[in-house]
């Protein structure tokens, strides 16, 4: 004979409103600063990415890199190469390769696009950053253009000019 419980239960409590903020969307869980110094960072678009259970905690943990990771197009399909995502910590057997090819999901009329743009001489696809968005991990690719090194010297000098006329005008305000 089965026994009745004598003890009340709490009503389902609410999710603790303080969430990782990565895993909430509000931080991004990887950034490509070095992207925009090498590469002129023509047009940008978000795919999504199809990943295991334990690429997806990591990257949660932020184990990431993008720095060498690149997009290739090939039988229609748009694949993101050379990205680092580190083993999770807590896996087993089962856990992932860190540079394995991973897919990339967007909808064929972009692959399209991309075909066409990315075979002009000197442009690439570039992931400039990783976040979660609903839960789901989505990848940031741009359209680059590489830089010349008086590209990157240019770049350099417009930035100080910027940094020393933003100081001087503070200067100013402050006296």
């Amino acid at each position: 004979m089965a026994r009745q419980s004598t003890h009340q239960t709490k009503p389902n409590a609410e999710k603790s409103p303080r969430r990782d903020p990565t895993a909430a969307g509000q931080r991004d869980a990887a950034v490509n600063r070095i992207a925009s110094h090498i590469y002129f960072l023509l047009e940008k678009f978000e795919a999504g990415i199809a990943l295991t259970g334990t690429e997806v905690k990591s990257i949660r943990a932020g184990e990431v890199n993008l720095k060498d990771a690149y997009g290739l197009i090939k039988d229609d399909e748009l694949w993101l190469l050379n990205c680092h995502i580190g083993a999770y910590e807590h896996g087993n057997i089962y856990n992932h390769a860190p540079l394995r090819t991973r897919k990339l999901l967007v909808h064929k009329e972009e692959i399209r696009k991309l075909i066409g743009k990315t075979q002009q001489k000197g442009l690439t696809l570039i992931p400039t950053r990783m976040y979660f968005k609903n839960g789901r991990v989505k990848v940031e690719l741009a359209l680059a253009k590489g830089k010349q090194l008086w590209d990157k010297r240019e770049t350099e000098r417009r930035r100080t000019a910027d940094k020393e006329a933003r100081e001087a005008v503070a200067r100013s305000r402050r006296k």
